[in-house]
């Protein structure tokens, strides 16, 4: 959580937000609903640090994906439950609960709102200057989207 805080605070204040909805995800698109909103963003040196409120429906999930760079996020609302490639769960993420996600595609995952009020996340993203939030992934052959 520090490293998130350290990160935020080196976004500087916040600008006025702009409201986005997940990239699509030719793989395993995110479901319906799912949204996300950039709250700052600044590039120092050759790495993007871009604060993102996201948001999950009841029921619904990111789809499979990864990241060029680490994540460091928090559980505003709801509960995340975190599937790794091998199907398994590796997090049960309730409000207050803090997240951190590793980069590379050795690295790929899947967030699921499995409750009945909707997961909100504050997501700090680090990644290489100009790459995407997320790269998508096949489904590793989990039974689950």
């Amino acid at each position: 959580m520090r490293t998130a805080l350290r990160g935020a605070a080196l976004i500087g204040s916040v600008t006025a937000a702009t409201v986005l909805t997940c990239g699509t995800a030719g793989a395993t698109p995110p479901g319906p609903g799912v949204t996300a909103r950039t709250i700052t963003e600044r590039t120092v040196g050759g790495t993007d640090y871009t604060l993102r409120e996201i948001t999950i429906p009841p029921g619904q999930s990111t789809g499979w994906h990864f990241h060029d760079g680490p994540l460091y996020g928090v559980v505003r609302q709801g509960t995340l439950s975190h599937f790794d490639s091998s199907c398994a769960s590796d997090g049960v993420y309730g409000a207050g609960r803090r997240i951190q996600e590793p980069a590379g595609p050795g690295n790929v995952h899947i967030g699921r709102n499995l409750g009945d009020t909707p997961v909100v996340l504050e997501v700090l993203y680090v990644l290489p200057h100009g790459s995407p939030f997320s790269e998508d992934a096949a489904n590793p052959g989990c039974s689950f989207q």
